[in-house]
């Protein structure tokens, strides 16, 4: 499509857009262009006619509370544009979700949004007739099977520890007998306040289990600290360990005591102090990856270039520029039982980088001599010592995608290739779905469309079957 119109939509639902945009760094007709564009995958996908499902790995659930019943309570801060992400999360994990919204969480999210996502009605007032006839909070406090409160704001945790019951989010978390779970977010300074640390205090001795924050970059410019609400994946994983603690479950952990380098995102090569040679690679895939290996128990490095996404919970983040770097940040990494390479590192690299910022001189061109960068991949693939047992690498395609991987995978001497269509029409490279071919010695496997977690999640179960049993 040529041009998104957003003029038409409500104050609410362009608030909801801008604040999705800004979190995933585009703009709000972009963002809009891939809400349609994955909304168009969805119901392709869910034609049973036009999917064929080679592989069972791709058939994989992703670990999460399935089949549970989540109330999930909206606090009034910026975060709560994460919380519209977390509905989604719990969904893909084949959780109910119902949302509750506190009055200062409209000013941030449209009860409409939540609605949208959740497929459920969202609640929003202690004195609704149509609920509170058959007396709705006390139902919204014992029907599920867990509360997860995100963002809990300053406000929301002091009424929490002192028992207040003023509004519908209050009381019904006054009136629950379920595991609560709390992820706060607030300024630093609120979060460090004598009064908050008190009835944080107040609330884990209450039984309340706390996820987060974490430390970052506040909304206010120049604020920086420990504030940021969990990421809505650590969030998923607090609430799956708590319901299993709750039943007495075991959570699983196929890969527990194994060890995973996994590499994100693009590199930049300078060309001087303030230009580089990059690509359009977010991060996303990569980073998920990451995210799924730990969840299943994994000690995962990450190696990540330069990206706008933050670091998944429970690895080991180690940042750099250039595809020089990141093969020295691998090789200090091994040994590990299994390495995936999903960054999209630059193929090139100039010569010799200018010192100072290279001027235009007469409208001519400047002569940059391009070298050759490490291939990364085939380096790791081809060592003698300390080799992975498996080497999975990522392969971008625009044309012959199938057949130029199954070359790739004979050149480099790696152990699996996933490879994908990046063409700017796929909205791929940079988005939040994905498709790819699994291509092994044994053939090619032609996944469906789906989210990059959930092929993450897919991929993951697939190493944990090859490395089956207990460490060596």
């Amino acid at each position: 499509m040529a041009s998104i119109t957003i003029r038409g939509l409500d104050d609410d639902l362009k608030q909801c857009l801008r604040l999705r945009a800004a979190g995933n760094g585009r703009s709000m007709e972009d963002e809009a262009r891939t809400i349609l564009r994955d909304m168009a995958a969805a119901r392709s996908e869910a034609a049973p006619d036009r999917v064929a499902l080679r592989s069972s790995a791709a058939q994989q659930p992703v670990a999460g509370p399935a089949g549970r019943r989540v109330l999930l309570i909206i606090g009034g801060g910026i975060a709560a544009y994460k919380s519209l992400d977390l509905i989604r999360r719990l969904r893909e994990r084949g959780a109910t979700v119902r949302c509750v919204l506190t009055a200062a969480a409209q000013k941030f999210v449209a009860p409409l949004a939540a609605g949208a996502l959740s497929g459920e009605r969202v609640f929003t007032d202690l004195f609704d007739p149509a609920s509170e006839l058959d007396v709705g909070h006390i139902r919204l406090a014992r029907d599920h099977d867990l509360v997860v409160v995100a963002p809990a704001t300053a406000d929301l945790m002091a009424k929490m520890a002192g028992g207040h019951a003023d509004d519908l989010a209050s009381a019904v978390l006054l009136a629950t007998d379920t595991p609560v779970l709390i992820a706060p977010a607030m300024n630093p300074h609120m979060w460090g306040h004598a009064a908050t640390r008190r009835n944080l205090a107040r609330l884990t001795a209450d039984g309340i289990t706390v996820v987060g924050p974490a430390e970052g970059e506040m909304a206010e410019r120049g604020e920086a600290g420990i504030g940021r609400m969990a990421e809505p994946l650590e969030i998923v994983a607090a609430a799956d360990a708590l319901l299993a603690r709750r039943t007495g479950e075991t959570v699983d952990r196929p890969l527990k005591g194994r060890r995973m380098l996994v590499t994100s995102g693009p590199t930049h090569e300078p060309i001087d102090p303030v230009r580089y040679i990059a690509n359009r690679s977010s991060g996303k895939q990569g980073h998920a990856i990451a995210a799924a290996a730990a969840a299943a128990g994994a000690a995962v490095t990450l190696i990540s270039g330069p990206v706008n996404i933050p670091d998944p919970p429970g690895v080991e983040t180690v940042r750099v520029e250039t595809a020089r770097e990141m093969l020295a940040a691998v090789e200090r990494a091994l040994p590990v039982d299994c390495a995936v390479f999903a960054a999209a590192v630059a193929d090139w690299r100039v010569a010799q980088p200018g010192r100072e910022k290279i001027k235009k001189s007469n409208g001519a061109s400047p002569a940059l001599t391009l070298t050759e960068n490490p291939d990364i991949l085939a380096a790791i693939a081809h060592r003698k010592a300390e080799r992975p047992q498996l080497v999975i690498g990522f392969a971008a395609e625009t044309e012959k995608v199938v057949a130029n991987a199954q070359e790739k995978l004979k050149r480099k001497g790696c152990d699996w290739i996933l490879a994908n269509d990046v063409s700017s029409e796929t909205g791929i490279m940079g988005g939040d779905r994905n498709q790819v071919n699994l291509i092994t010695s044994d053939g090619v496997e032609s996944w469906p469309p789906q989210s990059k977690d959930a092929v993450a999640g897919a991929l993951v179960a697939r190493i944990a079957a090859v490395l089956a049993g207990p460490p060596p």
